[in-house]
């Protein structure tokens, strides 16, 4: 077993519960609710409107993305934080595109997330020389022909917990021309990423599974440090305007990552999710995952031993899932309520 320090004191965790659904959504560090009640009462209550300025409100999706890229193995300035995982799936694939105009195929498998896929079908029909085709997880790197303009995939496969290699794929896509968009909703927090070493263009993520941000917690967006100054957002909001407060009537936008922004910050929601990162302080994400690795070939081993009846549909070999293991059953559903 890795020798990774436990931060299970940090998280209120009801007596007697064993919790193993956080790949959906991460259990609530006990320093959240302190954090988020002194936003309310001290800031909001205390400084009103005078709070986007004194308490750096507007300095969030900046300052927490700065933390979140040293969780996924990038560097400041790279991340930007708001919206939900599916605007941010849309920004990516919007400015991915376009930047390969003269090819029409975005290309995704059909293990990955559907709101995923919905984004992608939805731009098609916004720009109808754009088609989505998908094809079987094992087939991505054989699919990626002269017409894919755009690679889309999720690391960590929802369902199975089913693994793709980042850097093999990424290069796989460049070579035929393709930009690479990693979807890492279910890896982020759970496994050491280096996501600027992939050399990919784009990435997104949400940040209530394993980084605890609670229910609605706001998504990511990464983008490569040499794209940043040259993405055109198709996603023109305010907060994504290079000067938002001269109220300019025309767009113009936002320096740096700052132009993936869109809207207003959510505000409780990022006090939350910024309190819930101090548990990430001084934690090794090689051992974290090391110890997922551990933990998770105990639970497999246990339950074939002894429910037979259930079918491992996982990959058995570690090094091919993400953070989770799942079983099929023929009464699936009916068990776990």
């Amino acid at each position: 077993m890795p020798n990774t320090v436990s931060r299970k004191h940090l998280f209120n965790i009801p007596s007697q519960m064993i919790y193993l659904d956080g790949n959906s959504l991460g259990p609530l560090p006990k320093s959240v609710p302190e954090a988020v009640q002194r936003v309310v009462t001290e800031q909001w209550g205390e400084q009103l409107i005078k709070g986007w300025n004194t308490c750096k409100w507007m300095d969030q999706p900046g300052r927490v993305g700065n933390r979140i890229a040293g969780l996924i193995g990038a560097s400041n300035g790279t991340v930007t934080m708001g919206d939900t995982l599916s605007i941010k799936v849309f920004q990516a694939l919007a400015a991915a595109t376009d930047m390969r105009s003269d090819r029409n195929v975005i290309l995704s498998d059909t293990g990955n997330f559907p709101s995923d896929l919905y984004m992608a079908q939805g731009l098609s029909q916004l720009r109808p020389n754009l088609t989505l085709r998908t094809v079987d997880p094992t087939d991505v790197i054989a699919s990626i022909t002269s017409d894919v303009a755009v690679v889309m995939l999720t690391e960590v496969d929802y369902r199975t917990g089913r693994r793709h290699d980042i850097d093999t794929i990424t290069k796989a896509a460049h070579d035929a021309g393709a930009v690479m968009v990693w979807d890492l909703a279910h890896s982020a927090g759970a496994l050491e990423l280096a996501i600027e070493r992939s050399d990919c263009e784009f990435a997104v993520g949400c940040t209530y599974k394993y980084f605890n941000g609670g229910p609605g917690a706001p998504a990511f967006i990464y983008v490569r440090p040499d794209l940043i100054e040259k993405v055109q957002p198709a996603l023109s909001g305010w907060l994504g305007h290079d000067a938002p407060f001269n109220f300019d009537l025309d767009y113009r936008p936002g320096q740096g990552i700052e132009r993936m922004r869109v809207g207003t910050p959510p505000v409780l929601q990022l006090a939350a999710l910024e309190a819930a990162l101090d548990v990430w302080e001084g934690i090794s994400l090689r051992e974290l995952q090391s110890s997922s690795a551990h933990l998770s070939n105990l639970f497999i081993s246990e339950i074939e031993r002894r429910c037979s009846m259930l079918r491992l549909i996982s990959p058995r070999k570690s090094d091919d899932r993400g953070s989770q293991v799942s079983f099929a059953f023929e009464n699936g559903y009916a068990a776990m309520q």
